[in-house]
């Protein structure tokens, strides 16, 4: 019996929408939900049994003993049909995640499937309203302390207050220069945010976090909807599905990298560099709420280019780069080999992708945003 019920589990999940996990689309799935009815990777198996016994009992396709009931139940329902059911109704703004998102997009969407029912219940979905209140925990500018503040999302903005009964805000951030990055691994808060946006010509970055797993999410949503909202109107020809990519993303990558300055006599300096979409910027540290400077990445047919190595007569240092953009050459090293791989493959990826129309906007800003220093710079010297 055991024998024959372990055949039939192995000749289930290799139907069609069985192969891959029900909530995260990794393969192949290792678990199951029996009295769900869903074939589960070993990290969404973990979620499941947090959601209790009560909700989602878990069972190991190979490792457990299957019984008559439970192999009936999966083959009536199987992923196909549980995603007809528990995924009906996820709104456009809803990021659905993929293997290896963040560990809290994860849990929040699998409660939100089977413990909340959102997807069934479409008036649970409160982050797709206009409006949103509350509180958040946000770091200090120049200190590693967080401070309870207000924030309010309305009118395509989000604000927030220094204080709960304060009547102006300490800033007011458009919505459509804001990218919202969730949970870096840097914040080392697992329900944490990265609020990048346009202030006085440069990038400024402002981190929150929450408590509760639900709440950021709710707000990540929140925003996510917001902009969609806006994004529909901007450009009517365009569907939601093809406005969904441009909502928010996280950083391409981010790390330790050791960079010159103009001349070819500079030194490196070790900076804190992030790839947000086709902005490279550099930093002192991980948590700056500056950059010391903006890259923008073009088409590579405009003069854009990158390749190992440094130019010759500038100082050359092991695991070097060259990022060529139409007004200078900038020089950079990695900590590895394997990391200067992971740089190139990832900045020759954007040289590589079509510029969109909102593209030019990003660059205009940061060509001002030098300008300025530059002039800012002069006139100093000319003080002196």
């Amino acid at each position: 019996m055991t024998d024959r019920n372990s055949r039939r589990i192995a000749d289930l999940v290799k139907l069609s929408g069985n192969s891959e996990c029900a909530d995260c689309g990794y393969q192949p799935p290792e678990w199951a939900s029996y009295n769900i009815g869903v074939f589960l990777c070993t990290t969404c198996a973990a979620w499941h049994r947090r959601l209790g016994s009560h909700i989602s009992k878990v069972k190991s396709l190979t490792l457990d003993k299957w019984d008559d009931e439970q192999v009936e139940m999966m083959e009536m329902v199987g992923n196909a049909s549980a995603k007809e059911k528990y995924e009906q109704h996820v709104p456009a703004c809803y990021r659905i995640p993929k293997a290896g998102d963040p560990s809290v997009l994860l849990e929040q969407w699998i409660r939100a499937k089977y413990e909340r029912q959102e997807f069934i219940d479409v008036d649970k979905q409160t982050y797709v309203r206009s409006y949103l209140e509350g509180t958040l925990m946000k770091r200090a500018k120049d200190e590693n302390k967080y401070y309870q503040r207000k924030f309010i999302l309305a009118d395509n903005t989000l604000k927030y207050f220094s204080k709960e009964n304060a009547k102006e805000p300490k800033a007011t951030i458009n919505l459509s220069e804001l990218n919202v990055c969730l949970s870096p691994s840097k914040m080392s808060q697992e329900n944490g945010l990265q609020l990048s946006y346009m202030c006085d010509g440069s990038t400024r970055h402002i981190y929150v976090y929450h408590e509760s797993g639900e709440t950021i999410i709710h707000w990540y949503t929140a925003i996510r909807s917001i902009k969609l909202n806006w994004l529909m109107v901007a450009y009517p020809s365009a569907s939601a599905e093809e406005l969904v990519p441009y909502l928010t993303t996280d950083f391409v990558i981010e790390g330790w990298l050791s960079k010159t300055g103009p001349s070819e006599r500079d030194a490196y300096r070790k900076r804190w560099f992030i790839l947000d979409d086709r902005k490279l910027m550099y930093h002192e540290g991980p948590m700056d709420a500056y950059p010391r400077g903006e890259i923008f990445l073009g088409h590579k047919d405009d003069n854009y280019s990158i390749k190992e190595g440094a130019p010759r007569g500038c100082k050359d240092q092991d695991f070097s780069f060259s990022l060529t953009t139409p007004e200078r050459t900038y020089v950079m090293s990695a900590p590895t080999s394997d990391e200067r791989a992971r740089w190139i493959q990832a900045i020759n990826a954007v040289l590589e992708r079509v510029l969109r129309p909102q593209d030019n906007q990003s660059k205009m800003a940061i060509s001002e945003n030098r300008k300025s220093a530059r002039n800012s710079r002069h006139s100093w010297l000319s003080f002196l």
